[in-house]
């Protein structure tokens, strides 16, 4: 497996070959709890179309470094959607793509969720083909909190994952789930002891690297055709989301999540 070409085309993320054809996907901003600033919220979106192409590839794990596996969006990224068009339009296509892709990407895909686990990388690890969840993991859509709707990848596969009246609580509540209570809702395919996290995921990985190719990539093929006949409202929720970028509740939003306190949103919105 030639890693050296990932490195230079997708410098925001790490790579190891893991033997087997595995490709391990690190997710490494380690001092911000590994928050998807602008370049690896770009290279989320578009490394799934280089995996598919590269016939080495069999499995791909993704994990965070250090003591999560994503806090969701910096806040610069955040403020830059809230104050520039180009940047809006831009990260909306990049978020648009990122979800289309791992749907489309067809190398199996494991994703090891441990520590918080929000917005964009909370993408990431739902939508992988398997999602094992430490047992301390902290699930968070985060999205209303910041006063903009649910959108990611929320509307298009949680009400599938877990049901609609689950999917309606968690995301609009935006209640926190470990990882025993995301497994007991079917958020996650697995939910494992802290300790047992990378050594199960990278163990699934491998199982699936070791199966045959087209009775794997063919079986994910066929049940994501249910997310992409979802793919309307899954738009929907998308240009909702940012269509919330122009509204005085994300700047509110935003302040209060740098300040750390509750945000005050205007009760008397019109909207």
């Amino acid at each position: 497996m030639k890693l050296g070409r990932y490195d230079e085309e997708f410098p925001g993320l790490g790579f190891a070959d893991l033997g087997d054809g595995v490709l391990e996907i690190v997710l490494s901003q380690h001092d911000r709890l590994n928050a998807a600033d602008a370049t690896m919220h770009r290279e989320l979106a578009y490394v799934w179309q280089s995996i598919d192409r590269d016939s080495d590839i069999r499995a791909v794990l993704v994990r965070g470094e250090g003591k999560a596996f994503s806090a969701g969006g910096d806040y610069e990224l955040i403020q830059s959607m809230i104050d520039d068009d180009q940047t809006l339009a831009r990260v909306w296509k990049e978020a648009r793509d990122l979800v289309y892709n791992i749907v489309n990407c067809s190398r199996p895909i494991v994703s090891a969720i441990h520590g918080p686990a929000v917005g964009a990388g909370l993408a990431v690890a739902l939508l992988a083909d398997v999602s094992i969840a430490a047992r301390s993991a902290k699930i968070l859509d985060g999205h209303t909190r910041l006063g903009v709707a649910a959108g990611d990848h929320a509307v298009l596969i949680w009400p599938l994952l877990c049901g609609m009246a689950k999917a309606k609580y968690y995301l609009m509540t935006n209640e926190a789930l470990d990882g025993a209570e995301a497994e007991r809702i079917g958020l996650v395919s697995l939910c494992v002891e802290d300790d047992e996290l990378d050594d199960r995921a990278r163990a699934v990985a491998r199982q699936l690297a070791e199966s045959s190719p087209s009775a794997i990539r063919w079986t994910k093929y066929a049940l994501n055709n249910w997310l992409r006949s979802a793919g309307p409202a899954f738009d929907a929720s998308l240009a909702l989301e940012f269509m919330g970028f122009r509204q005085p509740d994300i700047r509110e939003g935003l302040d209060a999540a740098r300040s750390k306190r509750k945000p005050r949103f205007d009760p008397d919105s019109p909207l």
